[in-house]
């Protein structure tokens, strides 16, 4: 399953932090990560995915 999400997390970075952790802070860090830049977006996003 985790491939899944981090497939997802290179198309669209905060679908994979979703599906991972939810309407937490790290999803609305991601959507704020990946509205500056797509590539901080897409790291925060696998960090994520890797931690939980």
């Amino acid at each position: 399953m985790d491939i899944i999400r981090i497939i997802l997390a290179i198309i669209l970075p905060p679908v994979g932090v979703f599906m991972q952790v939810g309407f937490s802070k790290h999803f609305f860090i991601n959507i704020l990560l990946t509205l500056f830049g797509y590539i901080p977006g897409i790291i925060h996003a696998i960090w994520v995915i890797a931690k939980y």
